[in-house]
Order: structure tokens, then C-alpha cells, then sequence
């Protein structure tokens, strides 16, 4: 893995008035091009080619930069193209999966926002359940053997794809079944995590290692692909049924009651001080929590998201929580400007990026 300091040292010949906010163009670009703007900050989409039609449109990027293939932006020349532009990249999902979390890790020299370190224990289900633990959050059963399935469970890959792939079974049968007809084990690693009922709540959270404060910006619900259509036609679909998908398609605003807020709030902060003992200096910017709520008012949580998630894009002139911590308009990109903009302001852009 790049070291931190080497980062660092690159990041000492930027021209602190000139910096750049830059991401590629997908996820949540828009919202991080227009954070960028509203806090005066210069920026920047790298588009694949037959995309920036979307990015022109909304006239949100100083500057747009096309490539044949995102990889493309590991190459040495283009890195050093960024550099000179004295770019800070924003990862997000899509960012993560096209490039890769170890492409990242060992081959990014562009400064990034955030601790690239987290990527392992994002992308790792074992480090990532052992951070979870650490947090002292309440999970889901887990089934180390197919043969062991003694209830519904969902089986799930690595890999930020939005839930391709992902399919429910009751029994070893059908695990094997399934996972045969669909082509699976070439994928590699895979679990099987008791299909716990709910309903799914995928809260927001910001660290700020500036103010030292976890803040609760926005919340959302995913709408997936097949399954959400047929919790409508179940009646008509009993016997005939198309097998579930839980691939993301789009995301539903919502506010959680308030009683359950001391909940979340706690939820969050658990998260990032066992960050901070597992991968020191731990999260840094923004982190999502997915998670359901039982019938007893119970969390229970499953992943984490250790970067800016497209749920955020419902909240991009702030949201009810954000409206009260704000007085202007607060998306998760803005709120990302804000603290680079903070850190450029104490001279302390090292504590926010890696």
C-alpha cells in the first residue's frame, strides 16, 4: 500500500489556491461537482466517453476530461496530469469498483479524500464483520457452510455492484441450486447471511476529524430492481413468480422516528471510534450504515459503506436532518467541499486525506 506520507509529500507542492475537487463521472458526481461549486472551490469530472452529454447538461464542471476506460486514470501520465492540476479526488462507489479498492490502495499517488486504508475492511466481509463487532452492533446470523442453512438467508458477493447477483435460499438444495444455474462460483467468495425482516433504513453519516463530531446528514431507502415489484403482485404471483433480484435501481427518501435517533446516532459514532482502533486515524468524510429495524425496534446491521452513497443524491438542497445542523443547503458532496475548504483553512489538509 501507498504510504500515507508519501501522499503527503505530493500534497506539499499543491498551490493551496488553485486546489481542484475532482471525481469520476458516475454515482454521485453531479452532487460533488455542485458541493465543490457552492463552496467556491474549483472542479472536475473524468467521463467515460459517451457520457459527458449527462455532465454538459447540468453545467456543473469547470473542467471535463474524457476516457476510453476509467482505468485509464491509474495510468503515470494521467496521474501526473492530475497532480499538476493540484486535484484532490472524491471516491464513491462506482469510483471504487471501476478502479478497484487495490488499485487504489497501491497505485493512486493522487491525494484522495478520506483514509484510503478503510477499502480493505469495506471490501473484506470478514474484516468488515469483525469491525462491526468491534463496534459492538447487533448482526445478522452467518453461515460459514452452504450445508448449514437452516432458514432463509441471503447470499451475497463482494464488491460495490448495488446487489447484482444477490439471491435468497431456504435450504442447502436450493444454495446449490441457485448458485449453479446462476454461474457463481466463479465469483469467489461469497455469504450466506440470515435474510433478517424489517424495514431497511440506510442512514448518512459525516466524520469530521476537524470538529472531531459525527454528524447524521440524510437517510434513505433503496428500491431494488424485481423485488420491490413483486411485494405488489404477490396475489397475482403465487405460483408463478420470477426469482427475487436485489439490484439497485433507485433510492426513497425517509425519516426514521425520533425516538430510534439516539439509536442511530450511537450506531455511527460505535462505527467510527472502532475504525480509529482497527485503522488508525479511521473514517474520515462521509459513511453509510445499512441497516434493518425489527418489530422490536431493534437495529440490525449488515454493511458499511465507507464513502459518499447514491442515496444521498435525494438530498441535494439539504435534508431534514441537515436542515437542522445547517442554515444553507447541505448535501454530503457540499458538505465534503466544506470540510477540504475548512482544512485548507487550518492548514490541515493532511488530516483529511490520504
Amino acid at each position: 500500500m501507498i504510504h500515507r506520507r508519501e501522499i503527503h509529500h505530493i500534497l506539499e507542492g499543491y498551490a493551496r489556491e488553485r486546489i481542484t475537487i475532482a471525481t469520476i463521472g458516475s454515482h454521485t458526481a453531479l452532487q460533488i461537482l455542485k458541493g465543490a461549486r457552492d463552496e467556491g472551490l474549483k472542479n472536475m469530472v473524468i467521463c467515460k466517453r459517451g457520457t459527458e452529454e449527462v455532465y454538459r447538461q447540468f453545467g456543473l464542471a469547470d473542467e471535463l476530461i474524457t476516457v476510453e476506460n476509467f482505468k485509464q486514470v491509474l495510468e503515470k501520465e494521467f496521474q501526473e496530469g492530475l497532480i499538476e492540476r493540484n486535484v484532490i479526488l472524491i471516491p464513491h462507489g462506482s469510483f471504487v469498483e471501476y478502479l478497484s479498492p487495490s488499485s487504489i490502495e497501491d497505485e493512486l499517488m493522487v491525494p484522495m479524500f478520506g483514509n484510503r486504508m478503510v477499502l480493505d475492511w469495506e471490501s473484506n466481509r470478514e474484516k468488515e464483520r469483525e469491525w462491526m463487532e468491534l463496534a459492538d452492533l447487533k448482526l445478522p446470523k452467518e453461515f460459514k457452510h452452504p450445508e448449514d442453512i437452516d432458514r432463509l438467508v441471503m447470499v451475497k458477493f463482494p464488491g460495490a455492484k448495488g446487489g447484482k447477483d444477490y439471491f435468497l435460499a431456504w435450504s442447502p438444495d436450493e444454495f446449490e441450486r441457485k448458485i449453479e444455474k446462476l454461474k457463481l462460483r466463479d465469483r469467489g467468495e461469497f455469504t450466506i447471511q440470515e435474510y433478517v425482516i424489517g424495514t431497511r433504513f440506510y442512514p448518512h453519516y459525516f466524520y469530521s476529524p476537524l470538529k472531531q463530531r459525527v454528524e447524521l446528514l440524510s437517510m434513505d431507502i433503496r428500491y431494488e430492481s424485481n423485488i420491490d415489484g413483486i411485494s405488489r403482485l404477490s396475489y397475482i404471483l403465487q405460483e408463478r413468480h420470477p426469482e427475487p433480484s436485489f439490484v439497485v435501481t433507485g433510492n426513497l427518501p425517509v425519516v426514521v422516528r425520533e425516538s430510534l435517533l439516539p439509536q442511530v446516532m450511537e450506531m455511527g459514532r460505535s462505527i467510527v471510534n472502532a475504525s480509529q482502533e482497527l485503522f488508525s486515524p479511521g473514517l474520515i468524510g462521509p459513511f453509510c450504515i445499512e441497516t434493518i429495524c425489527t418489530e422490536d425496534m431493534e437495529f440490525i446491521t449488515f454493511e458499511i459503506s465507507a464513502r459518499i452513497v447514491a442515496g444521498t443524491n435525494l438530498y441535494i438542497n439539504g435534508s431534514p436532518y441537515s436542515q437542522l445542523l445547517y442554515q444553507e443547503p447541505m448535501s454530503t458532496g457540499r458538505r465534503i467541499a466544506r470540510e477540504i475548504k475548512n482544512a485548507l483553512d487550518e492548514n490541515s489538509l493532511d488530516s483529511v486525506l490520504y
